[in-house]
């Protein structure tokens, strides 16, 4: 007899959303299906509806009701957010912008900020009672982020790419089955990319589903083998890497002319 294969549970099941931010939508009739396991790269230019799928994710914004929505995390409809961020770590483009003023204010360590996932705060204050189990996780988190040394510097004082890889201990904190990057190489210099893009490699094969959001081509790395194109807040392409990272596709997508440069299983455009 043979045994069939079972396809890996649905982590992420969106049917029919219409998303509004302020006097428009920006995601319209979208829908969408990630399996746990599954490692993921969302493409598209700015204002194409990256980062409002994001905020969707979180619930930090909710779909117009309308006949056929489907709007489930991990098969349920309804979500207590902080149960959610135990499925769910996210490293957002506004939560970097909320680190840099806070950091201004506060000499907010690296243990800190990974500790500080714990009390969705980012930093710790005088009322946080932080366990000894939780420092050994913070601690075990700064050694897998590579930043131990880091420990007990500001975050003021440390490069961009380091403050990214501490934010990231931070949603790494309830050992998430997903991770949600939101354009997590912008602003970066070519030597922090390529750190950070290995750390993303090192990501991808820690048995963690792997959503990348972002408008750079090279951020594809070879673990992620499934992209979605998003334009003007609908899907215009979904499948194989190989398929969709064209010269032509990319072209028409970001309405440039764009050349895709392979070198293997990792891809760029001049």
């Amino acid at each position: 007899m043979v045994k069939k294969s079972v396809a890996a549970p649905l982590l992420l099941d969106f049917a029919h959303l219409t998303v509004p931010r302020g006097d428009r939508y920006i995601l319209r009739d979208f829908s969408l299906q990630i399996r746990r396991g599954e490692h993921v790269a969302l493409l598209g230019p700015n204002g194409s509806g990256k980062s409002t799928l994001v905020k969707a994710i979180t619930r930090e914004i909710y779909p117009v009701d309308r006949p056929g929505l489907r709007f489930q995390l991990l098969g349920q409809d309804d979500w207590d957010v902080n149960d959610l961020r135990g499925h769910f770590g996210i490293v957002a483009l506004d939560q970097l912008h909320n680190l840099s003023h806070e950091v201004t204010l506060r000499r907010v360590t690296a243990r800190e900020l990974v500790l500080s996932g714990y009390f969705n705060s980012l930093g710790l204050w005088p009322h946080h009672r932080v366990k000894p189990a939780q420092e050994k996780h913070a601690r075990a988190i700064l050694r897998f982020l590579e930043i131990s040394h880091l420990a007990h510097r500001p975050v003021s004082e440390m490069s961009s790419g380091e403050q990214r890889r501490a934010m990231i201990g931070r949603a790494l904190v309830h050992d998430p089955g997903a991770l949600v990057l939101d354009e997590p190489t912008n602003s970066l210099d070519p030597g922090a990319v390529r750190e950070f893009r290995d750390l993303l490699r090192r990501l991808a094969r820690a048995d963690r589903t792997l959503l990348l959001v972002t408008h750079h081509i090279a951020d594809v790395i070879p673990e992620i083998d499934r992209v979605i194109l998003l334009q003007d807040g609908r899907i215009v392409g979904d499948g194989p890497k190989a398929q969709l990272l064209t010269s032509a596709r990319l072209s028409r997508l970001f309405g440039a002319k764009l050349q895709v440069v392979r070198k293997g299983r990792s891809y760029d455009v001049t």
